[in-house]
């Protein structure tokens, strides 16, 4: 089940979304906020209208077991990765899978579009450095792999572009079962930054908070802050943990 809140309204929830039969493991709101999409263990995709809460689309995929979804801004786009190892480009208008990208070799854990809508990136699982990468695709023209990012030695469990404030360079980070957070030129594929965040157990998501700063959570010592310091070049440090 899906619920929502608002955020100075009432300790209990607006309004609720069940339709599910297992976990749910991606949501992603539309541009408008008008409607809600969801995905799950189920190897199903539902999309919901947010006002009155009734699903408006369902769609089922053998094996399609989702990992996360994001909503291409300005578009009705969907991106979604699957433990089938898939990344799949869903258009909302009817839940219709628009198009699928290049089949990995490992599942693919996670997913994020770019503020223009241009590019996406997705990461996979794995070991010993084994799959273990990030990669940058062609979300309008070609949609073909433009870059891969390799240098973790464990399961990349989250991927995000970073501000363009950030850096001279456009860049991306990605987190890490192995502990470490990199930062990457997105064009070159050439790691700029490694913090290792010791004693932390799994990271296991990463989202940007300002243009300065990333929150990164771990399985054993809660949410870290996360800061750019450019004292030194390009350089991340563990400012806070929560």
């Amino acid at each position: 089940m899906v619920m929502m809140w608002d955020l100075e309204g009432s300790s209990q929830p607006r309004q609720q979304f069940s339709g599910h039969t297992m976990v749910v493991t991606g949501l992603a709101v539309s541009p408008d906020s008008s409607q809600l999409c969801t995905g799950s263990r189920d190897n199903s995709l539902l999309l919901w209208d947010v006002g009155t809460g009734q699903c408006a689309e369902r769609v089922s995929v053998s094996r399609n077991l989702v990992t996360h979804l994001c909503w291409v801004p300005r578009e009705p786009y969907i991106l979604q990765t699957s433990e089938d190892k898939t990344i799949r480009l869903w258009d909302s208008r009817g839940l219709q899978v628009a198009h699928v990208f290049p089949i990995k070799q490992h599942i693919q854990t996670y997913c994020e579009v770019s503020e223009d809508g241009r590019r996406c990136i997705s990461c996979s699982s794995g070991f010993g450095g084994e799959g273990c990468e990030a990669t940058l695709w062609d979300l309008r023209q070609t949609r073909n792999r433009i870059c891969e990012y390799k240098g973790h030695f464990q399961t990349v469990a989250s991927c995000v572009f970073l501000p363009r404030a950030l850096a001279l360079m456009p860049v991306i980070a990605t987190s890490s079962h192995d502990c470490k957070v990199k930062i990457w030129n997105q064009d070159t594929g050439a790691c700029l930054s490694t913090l290792s965040l010791d004693g932390s157990g799994p990271l296991t998501s990463l989202a940007v908070a300002d243009t300065t700063s990333s929150l990164c959570a771990s399985f054993s010592r809660g949410i870290h802050l996360l800061r750019v310091d450019h004292s030194q070049g390009l350089e991340l440090r563990e400012v806070a943990a929560f």
